[in-house]
């Protein structure tokens, strides 16, 4: 027997053992587990399962020990993943840290930063949000404005960061400053680590068409920030971005498998609101040709997505492949969205409309948030340039 498959059998025993059966079941936003100071449990089960994941490290399986991680190969990660999925169980803790800020620091972090930011990750006690995008620097982010000035023993920070997810709820934010206001694009940008708690910072809720406000308005108003914040070197903040941007690229390529999923599937949706003909096929047939490219299309992304994993099994993965799949998965989701409106007719006109049924309504309110996806994390359009000239090698 080997080492892995002795693994993927301890592994697949504790998980049945330690992981409660109301844990199992398909994830719900309102029941997620989000980790920072003023952190709340859904529920008595939850706090159970995700103290038995952080006391395994669980929480960031593939983190060293010594920062309370798993200590786990990408192979044992990989593994570990795929038998929470066989047994549906929930993730243990929903976290920017665990996802994309961390991996980034274990890269450029001191090992000072490293002890004192990466264990209240894995032990959901810290909360993080991020502050790239400005007003006026969205795709183009090289032209943020955001001034961190050198006061000796500290910088003054001062400017306005948008579309900060959940910035409201964090406890720190990291942060793209520009420490040279002269030098060109990417030369003068510095990674600065703010506690939300810091005098001068403040943050304002973004009203959203789906009517939820998970986006804020964050602004710095002569914060004063400690120098042993600074992540990598000063001016160098741009090569710390970009690491942290491939985590969140792959985040965004497969946060299919880690959000709400609308009651019942898309074919079911299409039965129920058109009918099927005296041969028990749908009445429109446009629509079972749109049906049938969208569910090969999502075959694709799913097998895409498993290579990915195999090939982190395997200690071979592609970066490109994270790069495509972002783009892929979440222009096929909206496509799926429009797909649904379309079946449901007029029944998919509001969220809001009491006369429409629960599921309605979340469908259309879904339709709206994830116009997001296309945006975070770098827009499409941006992403498609990035393919081309990381994946494809085209000439600029």
């Amino acid at each position: 027997m080997t080492r892995l498959t002795e693994f993927r059998q301890a592994s697949r025993a504790w998980l049945q053992a330690n992981c409660p059966e109301s844990q199992r079941l398909p994830i719900v936003k309102r029941e997620q587990i989000w980790g920072g100071r003023r952190r709340i449990f859904p529920s008595a089960d939850a706090q159970v399962w995700f103290e038995r994941m952080r006391d395994k490290g669980w929480t960031a399986p593939e983190w060293p020990t010594a920062y309370g991680g798993g200590g786990l190969s990408a192979a044992e990660a990989g593994i570990l993943t795929q038998e929470m999925t066989a047994l549906g169980c929930r993730p243990p803790l929903y976290e920017i840290g665990v996802w994309m800020f961390g991996p980034a620091l274990l890269e450029y972090g001191t090992e000072t930063q490293r002890q004192e930011h990466l264990p209240p990750i894995v032990r959901g006690e810290i909360r993080w949000c991020q502050g790239y995008s400005e007003p006026s620097a969205g795709s183009d982010l090289v032209s943020l404005k955001t001034r961190a000035e050198d006061k000796g023993d500290h910088f003054l920070v001062n400017g306005t960061k948008i579309w900060t997810t959940q910035a409201d709820k964090a406890d720190w934010i990291f942060c793209l400053v520009r420490t040279d206001p002269y030098a060109p694009k990417q030369a003068g940008i510095s990674f600065l680590l703010i506690d939300m708690a810091t005098a001068g910072v403040s943050t304002t809720p973004i009203p959203l068409i789906s009517g939820e406000s998970e986006f804020c308005q964050t602004f710095f108003d002569d914060v004063r920030v400690p120098k042993g914040n600074l992540v990598g070197e000063l001016h160098g903040g741009w090569n710390v971005a970009k690491a942290l941007l491939r985590h969140e690229r792959k985040l965004m390529s497969i946060m299919g498998t880690m959000v709400e999923k609308e009651e019942g599937n898309i074919i079911d949706l299409a039965r129920q609101y058109v009918g099927l003909d005296a041969e028990e096929k749908l009445r429109n047939p446009l629509l079972r040709h749109q049906l049938a490219q969208h569910l090969m299309r999502a075959q694709c992304d799913s097998l895409t997505t498993e290579r990915i994993q195999q090939q982190y099994k395997h200690g071979q993965p592609d970066n490109n492949l994270p790069l495509i799949m972002k783009y892929l998965s979440t222009t096929e989701q909206q496509s799926k969205d429009e797909l649904m409106l379309a079946i449901m007719g007029n029944r998919g006109l509001s969220w809001d409309d009491a006369t429409y049924t629960e599921n309605e309504r979340k469908l259309v309110r879904n339709w709206a948030y994830n116009k997001a996806h296309t945006i975070a994390g770098g827009t499409s359009e941006i992403q498609l340039n990035i393919i081309a000239k990381r994946a494809l090698g085209l000439p600029s």
